[in-house]
């Protein structure tokens, strides 16, 4: 009895789906155009069972929506750190160029400022000078001297004056093609004949490799005292008359010494200048010429 019911129910349920599956199309096209028909006749009743069933659905689809949601805010995030990675590369790249711009400007200024420093002293106008860079400092517990990058080739030769805008620096020592060293007033083995600029005395400037060489030979009734200044005299015809110095420091061992203008730890730059270099001009009417001997006969 079971098999027979159990076998008629399958057999009414197979012509049911298949009926449904060709008819499918049709019943939907139906079922919308009730439903419209519906909706122009009671658009009240549409209305309220529209609202009653967002009201149902709107938990159901407010909890679907939350994934969907946070997946959203983290696809935002992923590119957003994305485009903060690119951002932090560009900036970090271009923070390195204006950092390599920077020291570059730094060092321009630095070495601006000390070729400035060179305009200040003004060379007469019977002389020539070459500014050179300082290259190397040779210096050392016995010597007290630099090296720069003019030599034989650019008119540098031995016994021109080295200085800076604030004074007399030295003096070449020895010149090569390339190259000269210069030996500073501060060495043991420098003497510059200088003058008392207040009281016109005369002394010598014995460089004994301290940061203040000393003043020696002064005269028994020199009357100078503390921030005299002190400058060549031009004596012995190796620096002109007139160079800044620096000025004089009484130490507590009643030591004359003084103090010098420029400051050789930060020396960059000198200027060479040969003094003798230019001589005048003779006209060439004023040369005496000798009267021809008469031919002999």
């Amino acid at each position: 009895m079971s098999k027979r019911g159990g076998s008629s129910a399958i057999w009414f349920a197979v012509p049911a789906k298949v009926l449904l599956q060709r008819f499918a199309f049709l019943f939907l096209v139906l079922a919308a155009f009730g439903i419209m028909l519906l909706s122009k006749a009671e658009t009240i009743v549409v209305e309220k069972v529209s609202t009653v069933v967002v009201d149902v659905f709107a938990p159901i689809m407010d909890v679907l929506s939350r994934p969907a949601a946070a997946v959203n805010d983290a696809v935002k995030t992923v590119r957003g750190l994305a485009n903060l990675r690119e951002e932090n590369i560009r900036l970090t790249h271009e923070n390195e160029r204006l950092l390599g711009w920077q020291e570059a400007a730094r060092r321009l200024a630095s070495q601006n400022q000390a070729l400035q420093s060179l305009l200040d002293f003004k060379p007469g106008p019977n002389s020539q000078s070459i500014a050179t860079r300082v290259i190397a400092d040779s210096g050392g517990a016995f010597v007290r001297s630099v090296v720069v990058s003019a030599g034989n080739r650019d008119g540098v030769r031995k016994g021109q004056a080295a200085v800076s805008g604030a004074g007399l620096a030295g003096r070449v020592a020895t010149a090569g093609y390339r190259s000269a060293r210069i030996l500073l007033i501060t060495d043991i083995n420098s003497r510059v004949p200088v003058l008392i600029e207040s009281s016109r005395d005369r002394a010598i400037l014995s460089g004994d490799n301290s940061a203040m060489p000393r003043l020696t030979f002064l005269p028994a009734n020199a009357s100078i005292k503390a921030g005299d200044r002190v400058v060549t005299s031009g004596h012995g015809g190796v620096f002109p008359p007139g160079l800044q110095v620096g000025q004089i420091v009484i130490t507590g061992d009643g030591i004359m010494r003084v103090k010098p203008n420029v400051s050789f730890d930060q020396l960059e730059f000198v200027r060479l200048i040969d003094f003798a270099a230019v001589s005048p001009v003779v006209p060439q009417e004023e040369i005496a010429v000798p009267p021809k001997k008469a031919a002999a006969r």
